[in-house]
Parts: C-alpha cells; structure tokens; sequence
C-alpha cells in the first residue's frame, strides 16, 4: 500500500512526498482510514512504528475545514512528556504545512504568557502534558467544550508516571461526542479499564506483540566487570560503525561522570536527564540531531517517545532495571525500516536483570565476554551452564567452607582489633585463649613463613597469620 491510496488531502500529500516518505508502516496504513472515517480507534504498538504520524495525518486532513476560536481548541493531543509533546508539534509543522492550521504547544520550562497568547490566538491542535493543561484550565485560560478529536499517546507511560488521575478530570472535561485515539505500548489491567471508559466501540489496531522487540535491532551483551565499562564502551565506539548513539545510564549522578569522560577524551558528547530544564533540554536535542554531537547520554527519561530516525546504536552502559524499560531503550534505533544496533554492557551483578529481559522479550541474547573481562571472572549466566561437583566431594566442600568461615572470622577480628588500636591478636588463632604479645613484622616476601597448614586460606594466607606464633 502507497500513502497516495489513503484517501488523505492532496495539500498533505504534498508534504509527506517533500519528507521522502512514499509507502505508510502497518499501524498508519490500518489507522488512518478508520480516523479519517470518525471513528474511535485503540492502538498497540510498540515505540518507533510510526504510530505519530498515524493520527497526526488523518487530524490534519480533518481539521482543513472549518477554524479555531479563541481559548476552544478544536483537538487535543496529551503527551506524558515534554520531548514528546515537542515531537508531535514538530510532526505538525511538516505535515501541515501547506495548511493554515494553527497550534498551541502547553509544556512545562515555558513561560505562560507565551502559551496564552498562542491559546488566545486560536489553536486547531492543542498539544499538552496533562500538569500543564490542568493549570491552564484552572486558570480560565482554555476551554474544552469545543474538542472535536482527542488523543492519548503513550498511555503506558502516563500510568508509570502518575497522570491517570489528571487524565480523567480532563476527560470530563470534554464533549462527549467527541473521537478518541488511544495508543499504548503495552495493555496493564488499568490502561484495560480506561479504554473502557474512554472509548466507544473502538477499531482495535495492534500491530506488534506487546513487549516485542525490532527485528531490524541486533542485540549483544557483553561481559564486563565494572571497573573496565568505560574502557569497553570507548573501544566500541572505536570499533563499531557509529552513525550516531544513545547511552543510557540508570542514575542521573553516572550520566555526568560519563559525560566528562567522554569529551576528556575527545568524544562528542552531550547528556539528557530530568533535572534540566526545557530550553537546556531542547538545546542538548538539536546539536544531538543535527550531528554537532554524535553521542546522546541520557536517563530513561529519553528511552520512551524520542523521535530520532536515523540513531545507528543504542549503548546500555547499566543495564535497566525494569526489563520493559530496556524494550523502550533498544527502540530509539532501528526505526522507519532502518537497520539497529543495541549493545549491553553487563557485569556478574546484572544477571538476574539479564534473566528478567529474556524472559521477556522471549528470546536469549548472544554473549561476549569482553577482552578486559579476566578469565578467573565469571557471569551468573556462565556459572548456571557449568557442571555441578560430584556428590562424593560434597564432604570436603563443607569442611573446607568451614574452616574457610573461621579463618575469615579471624580475620575481620583482627582488621577490627587494628583499627581500635590493641596490640592483642585474636584469641581465636591461639591455644589455651592466652594473650601475648605482638612480634616485629618481618618481610615474608623471602618465603619465610611458619610451616604450619592453615586452614581455609590455601596458599593465599595474610602475612600477619603466617607468622602469628604457636
């Protein structure tokens, strides 16, 4: 199916052929006809479908006849975050612009002057966050009685982050006659009971399995302890062909600390977290998009909803802790039908997070063990694989892990007895529970130590023991 066969405005037309675009993804090519139609549609699918542009089309091609009032939009959009409410405005403008459409854009980081005067100009497309609607409401600022069409992008996401409250007062807000686009990645019991309420007879549109992952997205895992993840991150980037990248980190503190590494060693390198505010965020976006920075750090505030084409790889320095936030991570590449790839870096720690990602995704990730990985480090997923002891050394096993449990206990004892300043030794390590006194150090690097076994250290006993008298 061609874009020119659904039945859009030709001035629309026009647009999508100047953006390059000539055959719609499979959630536009069954959504647009039945939004075109009137009628209410619930969408599934997962990040980088193109699921925008699947009601940003049919909307525009609807709004072409008739105008906005002052403060009574004729449409809303409600975007969980800032970036993508910025996004949708950005789909409007190229696809609208052979309209004389208008649009309003509430977000907080923006002053409300400027918002109002937009809203008092007269808005076709109103494109908000809830907060931010909702003060402006409060204010008398907009009315909704006018709505024609309403859409709730990202449903999932505005769950996770508390809207789902703001959401329904803004629901009654509005007529009840109205069409309504709902869109979620993902379909949890209370996303079920909202399409219930909100909708009316919808066509349902699901285009991916929930919780699936691109099959134009390659997936590794690499094993690496901590304390080389840098060293491996930067070799990846010497090593693999990087248009440009997304690295995620889990905490806010780790995306700065990478973020000066990274342009301490002449990497171009810019961050996105959720304590910048907008102008800074915007700023941060565009040199990331128009190449003045090839690598974009940022917390999962970014993994849901960034619109950035042509992203060649997706790096999880840390790997996520929520599996379905490592799904909307990898989806930042691999998108509009281009080839991906998303690299974890994972350490012995991660495993059970590793586990939880397969197990949801359905499918095993391909591991490599990192050249900074030693040979004598071990991940949970290598350690399940390899074989268990026999049964007859299961007595020796014990009893070694005993005797190793007491010389360890001698041990911290005595790191503890140091640090209070005692010139006492443990009592455990001598006969008869006598104290005597501390001997001079003496240099056992000669090999110079006492012949007795020690039990539970092996060849590895602190130098302090061997020499500790009888």
């Amino acid at each position: 199916m061609k874009f020119d066969e659904l039945g859009l405005a030709p001035e629309i037309m026009t647009a999508i052929n100047d953006a390059g675009y000539t055959t719609p993804t499979p959630i536009q090519a069954e959504a647009i006809p039945h939004v075109i139609a009137g009628r209410d549609v619930l969408g599934i699918a997962q990040t980088g479908t193109g699921k925008t542009a699947s009601f940003t089309l049919p909307m525009i091609h609807r709004l072409m006849k008739g105008r906005a009032k002052a403060r009574m939009p004729r449409t809303l959009i409600l975007e969980p975050t800032r970036e993508l409410a910025a996004q949708v405005a950005d789909n409007f403008d190229v696809y609208g612009k052979n309209t004389k459409l208008t649009k309003a854009l509430l977000i907080g980081g923006v002053s409300f002057g400027d918002q109002e005067k937009a809203i008092m100009r007269g808005a076709d497309v109103l494109i908000a966050t809830p907060g931010r609607l909702l003060d402006h409401v409060e204010r008398g600022g907009v009315l909704l009685r006018g709505v024609e069409v309403l859409v709730i992008d990202e449903a999932d996401r505005m769950l996770d982050m508390g809207f789902i409250p703001d959401i329904e007062r803004i629901v009654k807000l509005l007529p009840f006659t109205r069409q309504t686009l709902f869109f979620s990645a993902t379909m949890p019991p209370e996303i079920t009971r909202l399409t219930q309420q909100f909708l009316s007879a919808p066509a349902r549109v699901e285009v991916a399995p929930p919780s699936s992952t691109n099959d134009n997205v390659s997936q590794r895992l690499i094993s690496v302890p901590k304390t080389q993840k840098l060293k491996t991150l930067k070799k990846l980037f010497d090593e693999e062909d990087v248009t440009n990248g997304i690295i995620f980190c889990n905490r806010k503190r780790d995306i700065g600390d990478l973020l000066n590494a990274l342009q301490k060693s002449g990497y171009p390198a810019v961050s996105l977290h959720g304590d910048m505010d907008q102008h800074m965020r915007l700023k941060m976006l565009d040199k990331f998009k128009g190449g003045e920075a090839t690598y974009l750090i940022a917390s999962d505030v970014a993994a849901r909803g960034l619109d950035i084409p042509a992203v060649s790889h997706v790096f999880n320095y840390d790997v996520p802790t929520h599996a379905e936030d490592y799904v909307h991570r990898i989806g930042r590449t691999g998108r509009a039908g281009r080839k991906g790839a998303a690299i974890t870096l994972f350490s012995k720690e991660d495993g059970k997070y590793i586990d939880a990602i397969e197990k949801l995704i359905n499918r095993k990730i391909d591991v490599v063990k990192s050249n900074d990985t030693p040979d004598d480090v071990t991940t949970d997923k290598e350690e399940k694989a390899a074989s268990k002891p026999h049964r007859k050394n299961d007595g020796d096993k014990k009893g070694n892990e005993k005797g190793e449990r007491k010389g360890l206990a001698a041990f911290s004892k005595n790191k503890r007895d140091k640090k209070e300043n005692s010139d006492a030794i443990p009592k455990a390590l001598h006969a008869n529970d006598k104290p005597v006194q501390k001997e001079p150090k003496t240099d056992n690097s000669t090999g110079n130590a006492s012949d007795k076994t020690q039990v539970g250290f092996g060849e590895n006993i602190p130098a302090f023991l061997k020499n500790a008298p009888e």
